[in-house]
């Protein structure tokens, strides 16, 4: 998967039997997406599946005071409208870009479609059986986010956000301010100026206005909560992949 023009640079569509993804890739429809691009808001029904390739896209929630957290993010692993498969039509959070590139969308009705063909034999892979292991994947994201954000330091979770965006990017290199990602973690501003001032210092991250440059993931890791470990490691079991 190095071309970073075609869909199989997705995880998901990579791994569909060449039959099924023969059938649905004239369907697809590459987009360049910019940081801020909203893909649906709260209660709206999405009228297609995205599937990124380069992008990264959050999942946001915000209350009523203004706040907000990411509870979510979805990059090359994933689709962006599970929910679509559930019967649910909608759901309370905002999907928005936050890392710009290039994801390919699918009709809605041809999603669907798709995911109620069942494979001929048990063993056979097919859409159905890949969003069903998606969906746990994203459900132990949202699950362990919520218990990162209770128990785990700013530096900690700071440090897990590095690696899970850097895990899902041809480059080392961030290009995301400092503000952007107190929102993401749902703390003040002066929590991530700290941490990445931290990190610059040990000489694990180069740190300008706007960009962030990991030099030692290694370091890193040993910085970051276990949350990180266990999302990669459940991701990995029921994808069949290593990122």
């Amino acid at each position: 998967m190095n071309n970073l023009n075609t869909p199989r640079q997705n995880y998901l569509l990579n791994a569909l039997p060449t039959n099924i993804y023969e059938r649905i890739s004239p369907h697809l429809e590459r987009l360049s997406l910019l940081n801020g691009k909203i893909l649906y808001e709260p209660g709206e029904e999405l009228p297609y599946a995205y599937f990124p390739t380069t992008c990264i896209v959050s999942k946001f929630i915000y209350t009523q005071d203004g706040g907000s957290t990411e509870i979510a993010s979805v990059g090359n692993e994933g689709v962006v409208g599970i929910f679509l498969i559930m019967g649910g039509k909608s759901m309370p959070n905002w999907a928005v870009v936050r890392s710009q590139g290039c994801a390919y969308r699918l009709r809605k009705h041809i999603f669907l479609q798709e995911f109620e063909h069942l494979p001929e034999r048990p063993n056979d892979e097919s859409l159905h059986h890949l969003m069903l292991r998606y969906s746990q994947a994203l459900i132990t994201q949202v699950a362990q986010t919520a218990v990162c954000n209770r128990f785990h330091s700013i530096d900690q979770r700071f440090c897990r956000w590095l690696l899970t965006t850097i895990d899902r990017q041809v480059s080392d290199e961030l290009i995301i301010t400092q503000e952007l990602i107190a929102n993401m973690l749902g703390v003040r501003r002066e929590g991530i100026t700290e941490a990445t001032q931290k990190l610059q210092l040990e000489g694990l991250i180069e740190h300008h206005r706007g960009h962030i440059t990991v030099l030692d993931r290694a370091g890193i890791e040993d910085r970051a909560c276990e949350c990180y470990q266990v999302v990669k490691v459940e991701t990995d079991r029921l994808l069949h992949c290593v990122h």
